[in-house]
């Protein structure tokens, strides 16, 4: 049975064994590392993508260069799959692959769809800060 002080050790454990992500790399979704770096205040970008959509792909790019900028340090990528995870879609209310999803700590602070113009991209990210 697990009670609430087994799930806030695990949480409070979970990133000593999170696998280190380098600058720019889009990290698998984890609602234990989301729910902690959202704690910690840090920026975050929540990356909705599927591997047969060309925007995606051209978004990936864009987000490695962003992210790899000393101002964006701090930043969290986490990527969703479009196909297999529909739970955490509707999680966030996405829609389509190719959304991207910001936010400052716990507040979502913008959202875009399908958008590929680096400084557009740019102008999102800057909202986590």
């Amino acid at each position: 049975m697990t009670t609430r002080r087994h799930l806030l050790a695990l949480i409070a454990l979970a990133p000593m064994f999170a696998v280190p992500v380098k600058a720019g790399e889009i990290e698998p979704f984890s609602a234990l590392s989301f729910e902690a770096a959202q704690r910690a205040g840090r920026p975050i970008l929540v990356a909705v993508s599927a591997p047969w959509c060309p925007i995606c792909r051209a978004q990936k790019p864009i987000l490695a260069k962003l992210a790899a900028e000393p101002r964006f340090k701090d930043l969290v990528i986490y990527g969703i799959d479009f196909d297999s995870q529909k739970d955490l879609l509707r999680r966030f209310d996405a829609r389509m692959q190719s959304t991207l999803i910001a936010f400052k700590g716990t507040t979502e602070t913008g959202r875009s769809v399908g958008e590929t113009q680096p400084e557009w991209i740019e102008g999102l990210l800057d909202k986590t800060l």
